[in-house]
């Protein structure tokens, strides 16, 4: 109760659940019965897969392996055509190409705006637990391989919490150091050895009574020790895994139109009882229903597809590698009495089908793929199915054609019974010598060679496989004579139809096994992943926190939008790129139309379709947190000037001293040329006043001097005002003209 009296949710919650403990429910399944129910269901799908549907999956892998069809003759050909393995090996690669590139096949869509960013990191996040963590790569190899020959292929997923015991060996430790690694609590010793190092080391002097001279007490010694240790370590760390399971593991029930309408769905296999005791289960409990095969023995398809490792009469020396049948069912029980059959995950062992483990459960943990699926039912057609006959005649017309080939070339041999020796007849030695008695007692039988009238009814069934699956030489690398003469639309066409069979299985492919394996991780992650996770996503390690995404995002697959090749896209991805650098060049970084996430998202989907997947090594994400650190560091860096400024200033200085210099330069000129013209008035004022004194002199005639001088005066105010007149028109004249 609260500080208020009132009873919480929690407590009330506790409360129900403890009554219901105490008080029995009447309609509750009893045991035995519900053990009943399981022994039908599960036998029901045994039977139903071991006798019906692995007999044709042991026939599509020995078609696939391209085994001998039991009728052969000796001395007739045996060859036998491989159109099984020739169709799988076609496509395969196309589809391995269409969901391994870098595009991501399947993302999560965001229920509301609030979630973009979370549904983003969640498809990054699922993408590479599947792809890194659980080898997506081989997973999907062995499912997709799986459904091409053998009807279906079918991927588990699951959280693991199995224990994994590690044995770690130490020598030559010390006391202090055996003390460390006991601390661990994953940590304990299995085995360990004591051994003495060295001399005895005194840790106590000996003690005298310095009055008598009597020992006190005597030295004590100790003799240094190492310890050789032995350590068992128990790792437990809860993660997704995936696996590929092989085709009789898994059981359905006969009735079922798909897995999520079926009452009974289960994954059994051979576990040793090692493997059961990693999962909880009690040692002696499980050893009890140990035995010594290491297959089923009902079914026979693991020996048809390796018919080298038959294990009949090999046993396991150690309990722990014993193995023991082991099925996990997923049932539709109405185990509470309700009136409604809930889906429940019960745990198996034995050929009894004890029941070990009975839970609730809200989700069946596989995946299903299947290239031709068949309404109504679970098992539709794989590629095996519709080529099998195809082999079946046309190994029948190449071995009729190579008998023919044969009898023209070895022709059958007529012998006289007595005329002729049969040892030398039977010998093919070139040049061989026959002895007859007389001549003609041997003669060959000529047969024609007829095998190239069998050379159209191969043609025909070549047509036949290609109409049938679509491969054919435009879709398995175009050959230099299959569209010889051909117009350019005439090839796209011949390609584009030839691909579209190969885009409809890798759509059938996404739309149901791999929708259903990536909402299944999705959930798996939310409900178990209880802590953050730092995890490298587009080039960044960020932490990963799934408790905070919704399990109800909505899921759309990116396979078989369209006939467009990887070449064609580049080339579009190319001409947007370009169309988004001219509107942002042109209208600025801020324009209405492309924004720089945008550009950015053109630049990886590039290089995604190049083949690359880390975009982050090449363009870094403008939202992202290593675009937003950088342009926070230069914020924060001081601004470095611009080189063209700087060469700008450089440049202005450089005018700015060659204006001084040619104004000093100037004002030099200006003082020369005043001191000149004062030099020159006071030559002109003393030549005067020599030239009046020579004319006295020469002709006895006084002369004005004083006029003489006024005219000089006057002489010398015209100079000034010419010398004025220059300052002033120096001193008015801008700096640098």
């Amino acid at each position: 109760m609260d500080e208020y009296g009132k009873t919480s949710p929690i407590d009330q919650v506790e409360s129900e659940l403890k009554e219901r403990d105490l008080i029995e429910n009447p309609n509750e399944m009893a045991e035995t019965e519900f053990q009943g129910i399981v022994t039908g269901e599960v036998q029901d799908a045994i039977d139903y897969i071991d006798n019906s549907i692995s007999l044709d999956r042991n026939t599509a892998s020995e078609y696939y392996r391209g085994d001998p069809f039991g009728d052969e003759e000796e001395g007739r050909s045996s060859v036998v055509s491989m159109d099984v393995r020739d169709t799988v090996q076609s496509i395969l690669p196309s589809l391995m190409k269409v969901f391994t590139s870098g595009e991501k096949v399947v993302e999560f869509v965001p229920t509301g705006a609030e979630d973009v960013a979370l549904a983003e990191q969640a498809t990054d996040y699922i993408n590479h637990v599947f792809m890194q963590e659980n080898k997506g790569f081989t997973l999907l190899y062995n499912a997709f391989k799986d459904a091409l020959i053998r009807k279906a292929g079918v991927i588990k997923f699951y959280w693991d919490e199995s224990k994994e015991v590690v044995t770690e060996s130490y020598t030559d430790l010390q006391k202090e150091a055996v003390n460390l690694l006991m601390q661990d609590e994953e940590v304990y010793a299995s085995a360990m050895k004591e051994r003495a190092v060295g001399e005895p080391v005194m840790i106590q002097p000996e003690m005298i009574d310095p009055m008598t001279g009597a020992v006190l007490q005597p030295a004590v010694f100790e003799q240094p020790m190492v310890y050789d240790l032995e350590l068992k370590r128990e790792i437990k760390r809860g993660k997704i895994k995936c696996e590929a399971l092989p085709p009789e593991e898994f059981l359905i029930d006969r009735r079922a139109k798909s897995m999520e309408e079926a009452t009974v769905v289960a994954h059994r296999k051979m576990a040793t009882v090692s493997e059961l005791v990693a999962m909880g289960y009690d040692f002696d409990e499980v050893l009890k229903h140990a035995g010594d095969d290491f297959q089923f023995d009902t079914n026979s398809e693991f020996n048809t597809r390796n018919p080298v490792s038959t294990l009949k009469g090999i046993t396991a020396k150690d309990d722990a590698n014993k193995r023991v049948l082991y099925i996990e069912a997923y049932i539709k029980a109405d185990y509470d009495g309700d009136g409604i059959a809930e889906l429940r995950k019960v745990c198996c062992v034995g050929d009894a089908y004890e029941v070990m483990r009975n839970e609730p459960f809200d989700h069946i943990p596989f995946a299903a793929f299947c290239p031709d699926p068949e309404p109504h039912t679970f098992f539709g057609q794989s590629l095996a199915d519709i080529t099998m006959d195809i082999q079946r005649i046309k190994s029948a017309i190449l071995r009729n054609q190579l008998d023919s080939l044969a009898q023209a070339i070895h022709p059958r041999m007529a012998v006289v019974e007595g005329q002729a020796n049969l040892e030398d007849v039977l010998n093919s030695e070139v040049g061989g010598i026959v002895r007859m008695r007389a001549p003609g007692m041997v003669q060959t039988l000529n047969t024609p060679f007829v095998g190239q009238q069998a050379f159209p009814m191969m043609a025909y069934m070549d047509e036949v496989k290609q109409s049938r699956t679509g491969i054919n030489r435009a879709a398995s690398g175009l050959d230099a004579d299959a569209l010889q003469s051909t117009t350019k639309t005439a090839v796209a066409a011949t390609v584009t139809a030839a691909r579209q069979h190969v885009e409809l299985i890798a759509r059938i492919f996404a739309e149901t096994g791999m929708t259903s394996l990536f909402k299944g991780l999705l959930k798996l992650s939310i409900l178990h992943q209880d802590q953050a996770k730092m995890v490298r996503l587009r080039g960044e390690f960020v932490p990963v926190d799934p408790r905070a995404w919704n399990s109800n995002y909505d899921v759309v697959v990116n396979v078989g939008l369209g006939g467009v090749d990887d070449d064609q896209k580049i080339q579009l991805l190319t001409a947007i790129a370009q169309k988004q650098e001219q509107i942002m060049q042109t209208m600025g970084p801020a324009n209405p139309l492309v924004t720089q996430s945008q550009y950015r998202q053109t630049l990886a989907k590039l290089i995604e379709t190049a083949g690359m997947k880390d975009t982050e090594s090449y363009f870094m994400d403008p939202n992202g947190q290593q675009a937003q650190t950088v342009m926070a560091q230069a914020a924060q860096a001081p601004k470095k000037p611009d080189p063209a400024q700087m060469l700008a200033q450089v440049e202005i200085q450089k005018i700015q001293q060659q204006m001084d210099e040619s104004t000093k330069r100037l004002i030099l000129e200006r003082e020369k040329m005043l001191m000149e013209d004062d030099r020159k008035r006071d030559e002109l004022d003393a030549k005067i006043s020599l030239d009046a004194i020579e004319l006295q002199a020469k002709y006895g005639t006084q002369i004005d001097v004083a006029e003489l001088k006024a005219q000089v005066e006057r002489e010398k105010m015209a100079t000034r005002e010419r010398g004025a007149t220059l300052r002033q028109m120096m001193n008015n004249t801008p700096r640098g003209e």
